[in-house]
């Protein structure tokens, strides 16, 4: 099967949309970094909300200080479209009831692809009660995630609610190294572990084996 250009399928969308209008687009944040350069793209061509929901963070005063960073950012960046931002419930038994029996698989492996559905299914959900054009999620722009596993979620969870899929694949042309350009620009704080507590008890595994006091 020939590997899908996801970023190709985005701009053909783009090129589509009538002149004057501008779809709207509920798009899950990970956190302030990953929606840096999300932000400045999508916003050129949609009316977006973010919807910050991350039941998988730990602890709770780490989840406190990406939202309010995330909510830094949209206050401060610069876009051509107003972004919303929608602060989604913290309730961390959601995902460990997701996750339970995954523990101790690796980051990156089928514990990751049920937590990228949680995030991405409550996204879908809220879109379509609301009645956005499209939804999608800033964790493509990511080189540590899976983006065609994120994009076939997605286009599941579609044929289940009535929502389009956005096809991302937000790496693509630079938009992983413009987002590190972004983080430095607005000094935003960037965690050095995906967020839940087996990803930092990995993070902390490997500064342990380098002897390092922080990751770079």
């Amino acid at each position: 099967m020939q590997k899908r250009n996801y970023q190709l399928e985005l701009d053909k969308l783009i090129s589509a949309i009538p002149e004057g209008k501008v779809p709207t687009l509920l798009l899950h944040s990970c956190c302030a970094p990953c929606s840096s350069y999300s932000l400045e793209y999508l916003t050129q061509h949609f009316s977006v909300t973010v919807f910050y929901f991350n039941p998988n963070i730990s602890p709770e005063e780490e989840f406190r200080h990406r939202v309010e960073e995330q909510k830094r950012l949209i206050s401060e960046l610069p876009v051509k479209n107003p972004v919303s931002f929608i602060e989604g419930e913290y309730d961390p038994n959601e995902f460990y009831t997701a996750v339970k029996g995954l523990e101790p698989i690796p980051e990156g492996g089928e514990r990751c692809f049920v937590c990228y559905r949680l995030r991405l299914e409550k996204t879908a959900q809220l879109a379509a009660s609301m009645g956005f054009d499209y939804f999608g999620t800033t964790l493509s722009i990511s080189p540590y995630k899976n983006a065609p596993k994120l994009n076939e979620i997605s286009e599941e969870l579609s044929g289940v609610y009535p929502v389009k899929a956005l096809p991302l694949d937000l790496k693509k042309r630079g938009g992983y190294k413009r987002s590190i350009e972004l983080s430095a620009e607005y000094s935003l704080y960037r965690q050095d572990y995906c967020g839940c507590v087996f990803s930092k008890r990995e993070a902390d595994e490997r500064r342990k084996n380098r002897g390092d006091a922080h990751e770079p």
